[in-house]
């Protein structure tokens, strides 16, 4: 049986990286163990994270059949996972063997399981569940790796824990401490919230964000009061592509029972009206829903409230550890769809904007009372 020793590493990120995510899994599982919670995954050591990232990262710059390896390596023994593919033969874990395996493991939702015996780390099959807090790195381009978990009893986007960009490492600020106002959308991305939370209303944005940001033609969300209908004096008209009455698929999916939400089917019908109404935001124009996700319009045209100033400053700030919070010009948080969604939430402060760009950046922009301007969240780093 070939496999890979630990402690060969030769990607510096790694080697800095390594402890501070031990750290971050010890605490993690230890939390929930004091909880009561079951199915969870074993504790991943830096010496494996290590290796891991390591094989993982000389991966991501080779390529196969003229394709970049886009690949998810979860760290569990084969008898804790749940629909398991075994190999007769175990494989070594190198960045040879990630690369072959590579084509056939793209689909969302394929893990290649890696287990450790005897200091020694190797392949030994594939997996679509995985425990609570498991160790998973995603490939998800050349020299782009994303370290992340599966949030315990929970269901959509898993909690990012570091991002790895070439020799930048970007380890994502669980403590806040950058985020002077952090909403709820913020703390359902940072993993705060508890699973039931999770569920509801703040995980249906974060769902959206992910697949806004995945049809990778740019975007504008627009979330508006249902209670009002203020906004519409920041849109021009007529609306193109208005909806009457609005469309509720979400709404609707949101009101069934508790326990109808564990069922697949749910979850199915759920990830299908998602990805359906993030892929408008694809059209030019914004789309617009309340804040109970009832669908308003599409393909909408922002424009300045009569009578307010144009937006000059905003304050803008990124949830990972070392980052400052800066005030700077709209113009330099990305493209057009930036500057008019900064207005539309400085015309309507009871509003959010959530923008994707071509390039993969994403923005959430919200009204700051204590500073009396916009604030930008630059979350790409949670989407990953």
């Amino acid at each position: 049986m070939e496999k890979t020793y630990l402690n060969d590493s030769k990607y510096k990120a790694a080697q800095v990286v390594s402890e501070t995510v031990e750290i971050h899994f010890a605490q993690h599982l230890a939390s929930a163990k004091e909880k009561g919670e079951k199915n969870l995954a074993p504790e991943p050591t830096a010496q494996i994270i290590e290796s891991l990232l390591d094989a993982a990262f000389w991966a991501s710059l080779r390529r196969e059949e003229g394709q970049s390896p886009r690949i998810s390596i979860a760290y569990l023994p084969p008898q804790t996972a749940d629909q398991c593919l075994l190999l007769a033969h175990t494989l070594p874990l190198n960045p040879d063997t990630l690369t072959k395996l590579s084509p056939g493991l793209e689909r969302p939702g394929v893990y290649l399981g890696v287990w450790q015996e005897n200091e020694k780390l190797f392949i030994w099959g594939t997996t679509l569940r995985i425990p609570d807090l498991c160790f998973v790195v995603d490939v998800s381009e050349p020299a782009l790796l994303v370290i992340k978990h599966k949030r315990p009893n929970g269901f959509g986007k898993y909690s990012n824990v570091a991002v790895l960009a070439g020799d930048q490492i970007k380890i994502i600020d669980e403590d806040n401490s950058t985020v002077p106002q952090c909403r709820g959308f913020i703390k359902s991305l940072l993993g705060y919230t508890n699973s039931a939370f999770w569920t509801h209303s703040m995980n249906l944005l974060v769902q959206l964000g992910v697949s806004m940001r995945a049809h990778k033609r740019g975007g504008t969300l627009l979330i508006v009061p249902e209670s009002s209908e203020e906004w519409r004096k920041s849109i021009i008209h007529p609306i193109k592509y208005a909806i009457s009455p609005s469309y509720s698929g979400l709404a609707s999916l949101m009101q069934r029972e508790n326990t109808e939400r564990n069922q697949t089917l749910w979850q199915t019908s759920l990830r299908n009206e998602l990805d359906s109404l993030a892929g408008l935001t694809a059209v030019d124009g914004a789309t617009i829903i309340s804040d109970q996700f009832a669908l308003l319009a599409f393909g909408a045209k922002i424009g300045r409230l009569d009578g307010n100033a144009r937006v000059e400053q905003l304050f803008m700030h990124e949830p990972i550890i070392g980052s400052k919070p800066i005030i700077t010009n709209p113009a330099q948080s990305g493209d057009t769809r930036h500057l008019s969604a900064a207005q539309f939430v400085n015309d309507q402060r009871d509003a959010m904007a959530l923008v994707a760009s071509q390039d993969g950046h994403f923005t959430i922009f919200t009204w700051f009372p204590e500073r009396e301007m916009v604030q930008a969240y630059r979350i790409d780093a949670l989407l990953l």
